[in-house]
């Protein structure tokens, strides 16, 4: 499983080097990638729908109990081909949608690179793993959401999009690092055996909020919502691959993977249905007043991630069931009319729905798709969609609490999802052709075969549906830790309650459909209530934020070096000086102390003598000489002390510091007056002081009783465990590895900058600004 989910990556390097090679009619050819892992994916289909669990783990970090853990079941194993197999239509329809663009190869490196990382989230049984490709994911995304970077508002989309997600990667980091810190391990499958522990655990609501802030993110839940609308400015391929089967399912998949750990309790059921009930519903209504297709389709996929985590929360074997045939649904109908509505755009022009109407004469094939998806999205039959609602249904009418406002909430819900899939998929298609659309042209079967074979695996699939049943739903059910061996799914369940709602939300949601049509007034008047959005909310948060931040700048930022090194100086002695206060139990022992010599009291004169001239001199020549004095004196008492490596360092330090200040002396003006004497009074005040507290800790470091375990520690296993005879190397190298490793991050991600802004070309109205 390693390799695949390494071979996104794998072939997103291989494409920097031969990408040129596929923006022609090679292009389709990457589609392959995906289609082999599918491949690859289903062949464990016999496997899982016996039971069986597939693990494999291979050692990363393990002193920190970090490992590369993939575990296949029912849940992963669904996932792992949704991923892949709607990925291999996405990646072969993206040939003939982007053909010609000259940053294709540069999609499909992007697109493999999100591919792997969904892989790598969906397989991982190691938390911290987990939360290493869900950042993966987020940040490639940011780059599919803002492809066209050219356009202003691609850009502010994927910066809103990787802020949101971002907020929750670092909420499931904390969520990850506290469960690991409660559990004594980062492996999945060893918390589940714990589960007990955990639940009563003091620390479980604080675990249980931080998982919840990731999902909520991830999945676009009120009111974390407004990302997702917003990242319809990225090239239709991109929604329909990140927003119908894999990014926006992340949150859905990490609530159902630790519902066994942390579920079933009042404080995880009941904040999921809420919070899911008021995402369905909200982002339902908000179909009603939306003109632009993506627009209709983006809400309603907010308003379908809504009623998943509505039946996580109810939790029971019916509720997993049908979250778990809606899924399927949703990624079926919904990735079709994502398909469907990139046809459009590209071969009319608009995605105005007010404008469209008629093609069904020039895109025949196009309309079938649109059709059958938007029968599979109002839950019609023989669709699979209406199994999923009918399951949906009985869930709701048979969870324990307010019966009927719950049932009345999901009705409604469903007949605002019927509206909007009608139109979607069947509004363009119907009515007279206008005029101005009589020259739209039939695309290439590249674009109409993916959104033909999803819509017709949404009908079969409903017809058959033992095809799903064994090989994907119930060993989903059994992953959620339900006993799935009585469950039998069929298109027909007889005359019951839920067979009546179903009829009143198919009769309702068309007579919806006929009677109200969109329009920008509607759209307009929802427009008015924008101020009190969240994301309108959020905003002025923001734009306070960055107020108070501007404001803090210049105070602090003001472009003194000074007065910067004398804040950090200030703070130091009040936050040092305030622990040291009634705590210090400072004991001189003069009998420890070696006596002063000679050579040291000469060398410590000069010391002290250079500080002074340095501090007082009116030249800035002599000063910086001055300070190679006190520099070389310290470098003679480390030789006097046995420590000649750190004397070496200090006089390569030392002598490399004079000689660039030197050389910037001569660019600088002549010696300038830049503080007064009160101002030198309190930095020669506030250096004593400091200096005070140095000499002071030192003092204290001699007091404490010496413990010399870590060192003998470390000369004894240098050589043995690091190969090393330099103690201080080996420390730096191996021991201390982690810090080292970030240190040289820190310079890498430094460096890369600085090449960015030395490779920076800026108009000549951006130099005048």
């Amino acid at each position: 499983m390693l390799i695949a989910v390494l071979l996104g990556f794998l072939f997103a390097l291989f494409l920097v080097f031969v990408g040129k090679f596929f923006k022609g009619k090679l292009a389709v050819i990457s589609a392959l990638v995906p289609l082999a892992l599918f491949i690859y994916f289903a062949s464990f289909i016999p496997q899982i729908s016996k039971g069986e669990v597939i693990s494999q783990t291979h050692n990363w970090v393990p002193s920190f109990g970090v490992n590369l853990g993939f575990t296949l079941d029912g849940l992963s194993l669904l996932f792992s081909l949704m991923i892949t197999g709607i990925g291999f239509l996405v990646f072969a329809y993206t040939a003939s949608y982007l053909k010609g663009h000259k940053y294709l190869d540069r999609f499909y490196a992007y697109l493999s690179v999100f591919m792997g990382a969904m892989l790598g989230l969906v397989l991982s049984d190691n938390i911290i793993s987990m939360f290493v490709f869900w950042e993966l994911t987020s940040i490639s995304s940011f780059f599919l959401i803002g492809f066209n970077n050219t356009s202003e508002a691609s850009r502010k989309s994927a910066l809103t999009a990787l802020g949101i997600t971002g907020f929750g990667g670092f909420s499931l980091l904390a969520g990850a690092l506290l469960l690991g810190n409660m559990s004594g391990t980062y492996n999945i499958a060893e918390m589940l055996t714990m589960r007990e522990a955990l639940v009563d655990h003091q620390y479980y609501v604080l675990a249980v909020i931080f998982i919840f802030g990731a999902a909520f993110t991830k999945s676009a839940q009120f009111p974390f919502h407004f990302w997702l609308p917003g990242a319809m400015k990225a090239p239709t391929p991109v929604s329909t691959y990140l927003h119908s089967a894999t990014m926006v399912k992340a949150g859905i998949y990490l609530l159902m993977r630790f519902t066994p750990v942390l579920g079933d309790t009042p404080t995880w059921n009941t904040t999921l249905t809420i919070i899911g009930a008021i995402t369905m519903l909200y982002s339902a209504i908000h179909t009603l007043f939306r003109t632009d297709l993506k627009g209709v389709l983006a809400y309603s996929t907010i308003s379908a991630l809504g009623i998943l985590v509505f039946l996580i929360g109810l939790g029971g074997q019916a509720a997993f069931l049908a979250a778990a045939v809606f899924i399927i649904v949703h990624a079926l109908y919904k990735a079709t009319l994502f398909l469907v509505t990139g046809i459009i755009d590209h071969q009319a022009g608009t995605r105005d729905v007010t404008q469209l109407a008629g093609l069904k004469k020039m895109m025949m094939p196009v309309f079938i798709a649109g059709f059958l998806a938007a029968i599979s999205s109002a839950g019609i039959p023989p669709s699979i969609g209406f199994l999923g609602k009918e399951l949906t249904y009985e869930a709701s009418i048979h969870s324990t609490g307010i019966i009927i406002l719950i049932a009345v909430a999901i009705v409604l819900t469903k007949i605002l999802l019927l509206y909007a899939g009608f139109v979607a998929g069947i509004k363009p298609f119907t009515g007279k052709l206008p005029e101005k659309f009589s020259e739209v042209k039939m695309p290439g079967p590249l674009m109409w075969v993916p959104p033909i074979l999803l819509a017709v695996l949404g009908i079969l699939f409903g017809v058959f549906p033992a095809l799903i049943e064994s090989s994907l739903v119930k060993p989903v059910v059994t992953a959620l830790g339900v006993d799935a061996s009585d469950i039998h799914l069929a298109l027909w369940h007889g005359f019951n309650t839920v067979l009546v709602l179903s009829l009143i939300t198919i009769g309702v949601g068309i007579l919806l459909y006929f009677i109200l049509k969109p329009s920008v007034k509607l759209e307009n008047k929802i427009g008015k209530l924008e101020p009190i959005s969240p994301e309108a909310i959020l905003k002025r948060i923001s734009y306070y934020f960055t107020v108070l931040s501007r404001f803090w700048t210049n105070v602090f930022q003001n472009g003194y070096l000074r007065n910067y090194v004398t804040t950090v100086i200030l703070f130091l002695v009040i936050l040092v000086g305030y622990i040291f206060f009634g705590n210090s139990r400072l004991v001189i022992d003069h009998n420890q102390l070696s006596e002063i010599t000679a050579y040291e009291m000469v060398v410590s004169v000069i010391l002290v003598l250079g500080v002074f001239y340095t501090v007082f001199t009116k030249s800035r020549l002599a000063a910086v000489a001055a300070m190679g004095v006190v520099g070389l004196a310290i470098c003679l008492l480390f030789v006097f002390y046995s420590a000649p490596d750190l004397a070496m360092t200090q006089f390569s330090i030392d002598t490399l510091t004079v000689i660039l200040f030197v050389l910037v002396l001569y660019r600088l003006p002549k010696y300038l007056t830049l503080s007064d004497y009160k101002m030198r009074i309190r930095d020669g005040i506030l250096s004593l002081a400091f200096g005070g507290l140095i000499c002071v800790l030192a003092l204290q470091v001699l007091a404490e009783p010496q413990n010399s375990e870590i060192g003998d520690f470390y000369a004894k296993n240098a050589y043995i465990e690091a190969h090393g005879r330099n103690v201080v190397n080996v420390i730096l190298v191996d021991f201390r590895g982690t810090d080292t490793l970030i240190e040289i991050s820190v310079l890498a991600i430094a460096a890369i900058g600085v090449f960015g802004l030395l490779k920076l070309r800026l108009k000549s109205s951006d130099r005048a600004n």
